[in-house]
């Protein structure tokens, strides 16, 4: 493990990286609210589902 390798391999990362724009940031934060909606519907769907339908058996 070559910790002086691996800082630098970071510190190169941290120079590429810049901060997103607003119109950037809140298209991704549209695009991720919108993934937790759908799969909390999902869920939502699934639960209520499985509360109708009857589970059979005895």
């Amino acid at each position: 493990m070559d910790v002086k390798y691996d800082l630098t391999s970071y510190v190169r990362v941290l120079k590429l990286a810049s901060t997103p724009s607003w119109e950037e940031f809140s298209q991704i934060a549209k695009i991720a609210g919108a993934g937790i909606f759908l799969v909390g519907l999902m869920g939502f769907l699934i639960f209520a589902v499985m509360a109708i339908l009857p589970l059979g058996g005895v």
